[in-house]
């Protein structure tokens, strides 16, 4: 019996260091909420700019009751995914590219640099003029944030593998895709991980824009509806709506990464 417990310490120990670990990161949050709560309530803060987090609540429990915020949500998801994955993975293909072939660098890259430092919100009135107000237009702003983090990320993981490494593929015969597939893409697959989580958050930033500005639908424009009517409750809980479904994407992305590179020391704790 003793043995068993030993046994299970770790893995118990390990359990019992994740809440607290969990416990410590939510008692700012919390702090801030009972603050927030009771300068509300004794009027130290304004109703109109800061409704406390119950009349939030409320706010949110009556969108979700009614259907209206899950049908905006689920707009909202789709074009963000569907920029995510158009973006993405252009950004990938054109980062595996240039990373492998120094023409295809000179080529492409220095008009691709000079394109990410047009801010999105240069290109609405461009994008609503050539695609209109549908969904196109929205989607490929969306793209246009997403496309950059993993075109970066993923060349220069390309870049930073040891040269040594493509010498023994030679040796050993491999084909120009064998070693993209055995060799590229594994040891740059850190840095594309990375780029994953940065596009998926743009993603999410460039739907925000997107709504605001040109929409008729999804949690940015109940956003903006709710501010042309001075409706403050609304307007935060799209707010926590858009942080929540960035923060678990995110830990999607994190779950697989600790799948996919668990052969990596500092990915295995």
């Amino acid at each position: 019996m003793s043995h068993e417990i030993s046994a299970a310490g770790p893995s118990l120990r390990a359990g019992l260091g994740r809440w607290k670990l969990l416990g410590l990161g939510l008692i700012l949050p919390g702090a801030v909420l009972v603050l927030w709560q009771i300068f509300g309530q004794l009027g130290y803060i304004s109703d109109l700019l800061f409704p406390t987090p119950l009349v939030i609540l409320k706010a949110f429990a009556g969108l979700a009751q009614s259907g209206d915020l899950w049908d905006h949500f689920r707009i909202s998801a789709v074009r963000a995914l569907a920029g995510f994955a158009l973006g993405g993975s252009l950004g990938l293909l054109f980062g595996i590219l240039v990373g492998l072939f120094a023409k295809v660098e000179k080529m492409f890259d220095p008009t691709l640099q000079m394109i990410r430092m047009i801010p999105s919100l240069a290109v609405v009135p461009l994008f609503i003029l050539w695609f209109g107000i549908g969904e196109e237009s929205k989607i490929l702003l969306i793209a246009k944030g997403a496309f950059f983090p993993l075109y970066i990320n993923t060349y220069l993981g390309i870049r930073n593998v040891d040269n040594k490494w493509f010498e023994v593929t030679r040796v050993l015969g491999y084909s120009r895709i064998q070693q993209i597939r055995r060799l590229v893409i594994p040891a740059a697959l850190p840095n594309i991980l990375l780029g994953t989580r940065l596009s998926i958050g743009l993603s999410w930033l460039g739907l925000v824009v997107a709504e605001l500005i040109a929409s008729t639908s999804g949690v940015g424009y109940m956003m903006s509806d709710a501010r042309q009517f001075a409706d403050t409750p609304v307007v935060f809980v799209g707010i926590i709506v858009f942080a929540a479904a960035g923060l678990i994407t995110d830990y999607i992305v994190r779950l697989g990464e600790r799948r996919l590179l668990r052969w990596k020391e500092s990915y295995s704790r």
